[in-house]
C-alpha cells in the first residue's frame, strides 16, 4: 500500500506539473496570438474509390495465397487497363462524380461555417451530372441555426445538382429540415426521423424569490419585447403571446418541409412525433431504406467519389488547450489502470 501510495503521488505531481507548463504556454499564445488570428481553415479530399479498393485488396490478401493473389492482380490490371482504354476512345463514358459531406450537428448546428464553406467549393466544380451525398446525424436544435443549415443545402438544389441525403441514426427537428431539403432521402431501418415540431420550456423562479423577499424588476420598451422570464412573474396575456410565436414557427416549418417534401401528409407527420425508418418509409418521410455505406460502395462502382472536408484552423492556444485536456484524461486513466492492477 505504500507503494501505491508514492506512485500515486508521483503521478498526480507529475501530470500537474506538465498541465501547469501547458496552462502557462497557452496563456502566452493567447497575448501573442491577440487580434492576430487568421481566419479560415483548409479544404480536405479524398478519393474514396481508393478507400474502398483498399479494403478489398486488404481482405484478398488474407484471404488468397501467393500464386492466386498474383493471378488475381494481374487479372484486374488487365480489365483496368481495357476500362482506360475505353475511356480514353469514348468520352462520353467518363464516370460521373459524387461529393460527400459530413454534417454531425449540436444544438446550436455548429457544422452549418464547414458546411457553408464546402457548399461553396464544390458548386464551382459540380454540374448537374454529379451528385452531393450528405451524410447527417441531428437531433435538431435552434431554429435559426438549422434554418441556415438548411438554407446552405437549398444552395445545391437551386443549382440544378442532385442532393442525396443519407441518415444512418437520427435526422429529427431541424435534422429533418435539413434532411427534407434531399431529391432522396435515404435511412437506415431504424434511424429515428421526424419530430417536426417546435418547443420552448423555461423555469419560472419568481415564487421563489417572494418567498424570501426578494423583487425583480423587468422593464421593457415594447407591449411584447419580453413575454415569458425566468425571474418575472408570468401574465397570461404573456404565455398567449409566447405560445402564438411557437404556433407561427411551427407553421412556417411544416410549409418548408411541405414545398420541399410535396409528397407527404404534412398535418398528419408535424405532430412532434418520431419514427424508425421503417415506419418512416411508410409515410414518406423518405424515400429507401439503405445504410450510407451500402449506398456509397454501390455508387463507387460506376462514379468517382470525393469526400469534402473542410477543417477549421485552430489556433495555438486552442491546440494547447487540447493537448492539455488529452494529458490529463491519459494520466487520470493510466492512474486508474494502476490502482486496479495493484490492489
Amino acid at each position: 500500500m505504500e507503494f501505491l501510495a508514492e506512485y500515486a503521488s508521483f503521478l498526480a505531481k507529475t501530470a500537474t506539473l506538465v498541465i501547469a507548463i501547458l496552462v502557462v504556454l497557452s496563456a502566452i499564445a493567447g497575448m501573442r496570438g491577440k487580434g492576430r488570428r487568421k481566419p479560415g481553415g483548409q479544404l480536405q479530399v479524398i478519393r474514396l474509390n481508393e478507400f474502398y479498393k483498399e479494403l478489398r485488396e486488404r481482405l484478398e490478401s488474407g484471404l488468397f495465397d501467393k500464386a492466386q493473389l498474383k493471378a488475381l492482380r494481374k487479372q484486374q490490371a488487365k480489365a483496368e487497363k481495357q476500362q482506360k482504354k475505353a475511356k480514353a476512345s469514348d468520352k462520353s463514358e467518363e464516370k460521373s462524380r459524387v461529393f460527400v459531406l459530413d454534417f454531425d450537428g449540436d444544438i446550436k448546428a455548429s457544422a452549418t461555417e464547414s458546411l457553408r464553406n464546402e457548399i461553396t467549393a464544390l458548386l464551382t466544380l459540380a454540374t448537374p451530372r454529379d451528385e452531393v451525398v450528405l451524410r447527417l446525424e441531428s437531433g435538431g436544435g435552434l431554429v435559426h441555426s438549422y434554418g441556415l443549415a438548411a438554407s446552405q443545402l437549398a444552395r445545391i438544389r437551386e443549382a440544378g445538382i442532385p442532393l442525396t441525403v443519407c441518415i444512418d441514426k437520427v435526422a429529427a427537428s431541424g435534422g429533418y429540415m435539413m434532411a427534407c431539403i434531399g431529391e432522396k432521402i435515404i435511412s437506415a431501418p431504424f434511424a429515428v426521423l421526424g419530430s417536426i415540431g417546435v418547443v420552448a420550456q423555461l423555469p419560472n423562479v419568481n415564487r421563489l424569490l417572494k418567498k424570501h423577499d426578494i423583487d425583480f424588476e423587468v422593464l421593457t420598451a415594447g407591449e411584447y419585447k419580453r413575454t415569458l422570464t425566468v425571474f418575472g412573474e408570468n401574465t397570461e396575456k404573456g404565455r398567449e403571446k409566447f405560445q402564438e410565436d411557437l404556433d407561427i414557427t411551427h407553421q412556417l416549418f411544416k410549409d418548408f418541409v411541405g414545398r420541399y417534401r410535396p409528397q407527404l401528409h404534412i398535418d398528419e407527420v408535424a405532430t412532434g412525433e418520431v419514427w424508425l425508418g421503417i415506419a418512416a418509409l411508410n409515410r414518406n418521410l423518405v424515400d429507401e431504406l439503405r445504410t450510407s455505406d451500402e449506398y456509397l460502395s454501390t455508387r463507387a462502382r460506376e462514379a468517382n467519389l470525393f469526400h469534402v472536408h473542410y477543417a477549421e484552423r485552430k489556433s495555438l492556444q486552442e491546440r494547447i488547450g487540447m493537448a492539455a485536456s488529452g494529458t490529463l484524461e491519459n494520466t487520470l486513466v493510466g492512474l486508474w489502470s494502476k490502482l486496479g492492477r495493484l490492489r
